[in-house]
């Protein structure tokens, strides 16, 4: 918008600027024309009073070399003969009969001279220039004819100078034409650019984003639209976050009763494994409740990370002793070394007992499943695999909410460990495995980039067009 103001003050600038400094250049170059002939003309009239009163050739010459021009060598008089054979004026004296001559440095073609001579001037170029002829009656009835140079200089003379100017104040024109409309531009601009920061600010998560409501008025009315609809959303994740803290909070009647049956069940391994898994439930019940409860979001300050090996061989610790009851092969590689990744513990505990839950919700019991854990400078690849049936619709699977795993099933684990996934700048992939059913692929990033990214695969899945 700002380049496309400037652009139309530019085009406008110049066509006026055209439109004025056009003429106006040709003006100046006429007047200058004009003030050389006239100059030309005064300097013509100062030899009418001696041509008035003599004809002779030594008084001329002395009467030519006393004007600037004749003594510049730009003026010469062309005098006619005078025989006596004709009329003269009365007291005129027949002794002033002479032969015809010329005075100076003639320009001007014979042809041209005798056409003043009828009484007529003229202007006529000649090399150089122009000469300028101008008729002047004698004593004797006959015009004598003065003819003044006007070199080319002498014609445009300061039109160079004149136009100069007017190209300067063209120029200025156009300059400052051009710094108001960036200025107006700028103005209109900022607001713009403000907004659409704050935007990507607040789908990045910022939700403490806010508008200068400033600039013209429609974006005043845009800038006020957007704080209002940030101010809605914070509200309404407020209301959601109490809502999952109220739905936490009713769990710990049933976990209660769950651990005091659990305590009444007497000393033994299977008695032991549920109280572990009683005690782990209320902890992730008491997490969730805190978590719910924060305010801000966490992309508004620093997450710390976690050892993903760690967490994995952990996990895998409480998962192994089910795995064993049910007569599943269980294969673990690849977590040996240690390698912080940035998500938080409890959420990366989260994504992996959604992967490994699914392992055991959804097939059969005897199945095969591994887990492998790659590495490099830049990213974590984790890949859960499974010897079951696989997923008839990997896409579907990915959606929030539309997973098909029969009862008990929410559609929302593989959506826990794909937000895990793209908070990093990474993603989910669900394929074939080696194992004959299901992979579950999931890249976390390690360089904290991949947000556009993140983006663009966040739209994908949700819209179901997300590729394993």
């Amino acid at each position: 918008m700002r380049w496309a103001l400037v652009r139309v003050s530019l085009a406008v600038t110049v066509m006026v600027v055209l439109a004025f400094a056009v003429p106006l250049g040709l003006v100046v170059k006429e007047l200058a024309r004009d003030r050389a002939f006239a100059d030309a003309e005064r300097q013509a009239a100062q030899i009418r009073p001696a041509l008035a009163i003599t004809t002779d050739r030594a008084q001329l010459e002395r009467a030519v070399a006393s004007s600037q021009a004749g003594g510049d060598g730009r003026m010469a008089v062309h005098v006619p003969g005078g025989d006596g054979t004709r009329q003269n004026p009365p007291g005129t004296d027949p002794r002033d009969a002479h032969e015809a001559f010329d005075i100076g440095r003639c320009r001007a073609r014979a042809r041209d001279v005798e056409t003043a001579r009828r009484g007529r001037s003229a202007i006529t170029p000649v090399p150089g220039g122009y000469a300028l002829l101008q008729p002047t009656a004698l004593s004797t009835g006959e015009f004598a004819v003065v003819e003044v140079y006007v070199p080319h200089r002498a014609v445009g003379n300061g039109v160079t100078t004149s136009w100069v100017i007017l190209a300067g104040v063209g120029l200025g024109l156009i300059a400052g034409s051009l710094a108001t409309a960036d200025r107006l531009g700028l103005r209109l601009v900022r607001p713009a650019e403000r907004l659409a920061k704050a935007a990507a600010e607040l789908g990045e998560g910022r939700l403490g984003v806010r508008v200068r409501e400033d600039g013209p008025a429609e974006l005043r009315a845009a800038a006020v639209a957007f704080n209002s609809m940030a101010d809605k959303i914070v509200q309404l994740l407020s209301n959601e976050r109490e809502l999952a803290a109220d739905l936490s909070h009713r769990l710990r009647t049933p976990l209660t009763v769950l651990r005091l049956n659990a305590a009444s069940l007497g000393e033994g391994p299977a008695a032991d494994q549920t109280r572990a898994a009683v005690a782990q439930l209320e902890r992730e019940v008491d997490q969730l409740i805190r978590a719910a409860r924060e305010q801000g979001e966490r992309t508004e300050r620093p997450t710390l990370g976690c050892d993903a090996c760690e967490v994995i061989r952990d996990r895998m610790d409480f998962w192994s002793a089910l795995a064993e009851d049910e007569g599943r092969t269980v294969r673990l590689a690849g977590v040996d070394a240690t390698v912080r990744v940035p998500v938080a513990r409890p959420e990366l505990v989260a994504a992996l007992d959604a992967m490994l839950g699914n392992v055991f919700r959804h097939t059969p019991e005897g199945t095969a499943f591994a887990v492998d854990v790659h590495h490099s400078e830049d990213a974590v690849i984790v890949l859960v695999s499974d010897a079951g049936p696989g997923i008839a619709d990997p896409d579907a699977a990915l959606r929030r909410g539309h997973g098909a795993g029969g009862p008990g099933s929410t559609g929302l684990g593989l959506d826990i460990v794909r937000r895990v996934a793209e908070s990093t700048g990474g993603d989910v992939r669900v394929g074939r495995s080696v194992l004959g059913g299901t992979e579950v692929r999931v890249w976390l990033s390690l360089d904290g980039g991949g947000t556009r990214r993140r983006r663009e695969r966040r739209r994908r899945v949700r819209r179901g067009r997300a590729r394993p």
